[in-house]
């Protein structure tokens, strides 16, 4: 258990675009922050690098979609690479929470912004994940 404040980096994660969100795990609050571009599912590490020394993130959050019929997402494979490497890289741990209809939810929110869309889903993801955390004191290591 923790009885401090830890900043949150959060990502949802896709072949060509990753967007990447920061929150605060007391007040609960979740910024949208850019997309890192991807080739072939690659992202640019020296973009997620800056992002991650910038913002001194102690834990990251990664949406993985689902399906209502439990079937595995096509995604799940690299978005879990995806995460292995933030860890082999980065040194801090991982959370996964669902995402399902998060870019829908964006989507809602971005209308003005369509740019900023993959950015508002991190976002989302990042608020569902602090809105299933029991309390602040409870955060996963």
């Amino acid at each position: 258990m923790n009885d401090y404040a830890q900043t949150v980096m959060a990502f949802d994660y896709g072949t060509r675009r990753i967007g990447v969100a920061v929150g605060q795990t007391v007040s609960r609050t979740a910024t949208a922050l850019k997309i890192v571009h991807a080739k072939n599912g690659n992202p640019r590490w020296d973009d997620i690098t800056k992002l991650i020394d910038e913002w001194a993130p102690d834990m990251f959050v990664v949406g993985k979609p689902s399906y209502d019929d439990g079937r595995r997402h096509p995604l799940d494979d690299a978005i879990e690479r995806f995460s292995r490497r933030l860890t082999g890289r980065y040194s801090r741990s991982v959370a996964f929470v669902d995402e399902h209809l998060s870019s829908y939810e964006a989507s809602q929110t971005a209308i003005s912004r369509p740019h900023a869309l993959d950015a508002d889903a991190a976002r989302v993801i990042l608020r569902t994940w602090f809105e299933q955390m029991p309390s602040t004191d409870q955060v996963v290591n």
